[in-house]
């Protein structure tokens, strides 16, 4: 090779790498992660009432047919063996969004209220720190529903095991309000997403459409029972937590659980950095 062309070499090798850079690191380009891989339940763990967390009763959390299913053909009545799926890795600032389906009818020994119910758990305490025989771990419920072939029941709605939150900077004492959603009866697939934002906003979408929000997520209430008083700090903004799925006796299908971290490398000059983050964590950046 010429000398000439051997001089511009580490010049054209600085504009590969830096093409390349910039590629990996479109700040725009949103990077959600799988938290469900759609093949098994790795990464998760099931805390059912009445067992020690990891213990999967009955079966009851699955994957068929690259579907996340909660089932209950194994048990002879539901027993109020109410149980949470938890992902393994808590988060703060991001945004969870699942489609899930209603299927098949709810197992004997059910609650009424419990017919086509579900829900996504956010800024929970951890599956090893619920009591044996607890019921819900303290947390933020989105709470999921289905129509009943009649009437309007939304979807998306609030619950709060153990927790209150503000609406219009009045704290909000009742354990459940209903959001502005369409009701979906029938087997059909419905997109929720929610918007969590530390301790300072929470917002539910339906199909895209806002539907619901709150602010500042706290310990207080009840509806959990029993519960470890090292948990149950009433007073404590919820700025963090787990993310669980619920088992509340009607089966239930996800066949997406995906999320998008909205905490990380806010620094240009890193080659992992996001515009859309929203929370500057310095350590997450990368710069080669």
């Amino acid at each position: 090779m010429p000398a000439r062309y051997r001089a511009l070499l580490p010049a054209v090798s600085v504009l590969l790498l830096a093409s390349c850079a910039t590629v990996r690191n479109n700040p725009d380009e949103e990077v959600w992660i799988d938290l469900f891989n759609g093949k098994n339940l790795e990464g998760w763990t099931p805390k059912i009432r009445g067992y020690e967390a990891g213990v999967n009763y009955g079966n009851t959390f699955r994957v068929e047919d690259g579907v996340l299913k909660v089932s209950y053909d194994e048990y002879d009545a539901f027993g109020d063996r109410f149980g949470h799926l938890f992902y393994e890795k808590p988060f703060s600032y991001y945004r969870l969004r699942v489609e899930y389906r209603f299927v098949g009818e709810q197992a004997p020994g059910g609650q009424g209220w419990a017919t086509r119910n579900s829900g996504m758990m956010l800024h929970g305490q951890t599956p090893e720190s619920m009591l044996t025989d607890q019921n819900f771990p303290v947390s933020i419920e989105v709470q999921l529903l289905g129509g009943l072939g009649k009437g309007k029941r939304t979807t998306a709605n609030l619950c709060t095991p153990g927790t209150h939150v503000f609406m219009a900077d009045t704290l909000f004492t009742p354990h459940c309000i209903n959001s502005s959603s369409e009701t979906y009866d029938g087997d059909v697939w419905v997109s929720a997403e929610v918007l969590v934002l530390g301790d300072s906003l929470i917002r539910h979408y339906v199909e895209g459409r806002p539907v619901l929000e709150y602010t500042r997520p706290q310990i207080g209430g009840g509806q959990v029972d029993p519960v470890d008083p090292a948990v149950k700090q009433d007073g404590r903004l919820l700025n963090r937590g787990t993310i669980s799925l619920q088992s509340e006796s009607h089966p239930v299908a996800f066949r997406r659980v995906q999320l998008l971290d909205l905490a990380g490398c806010t620094d240009p000059r890193a080659v992992n950095y996001k515009r859309y983050v929203v929370r500057s964590e310095p350590g997450a950046c990368r710069y080669r």
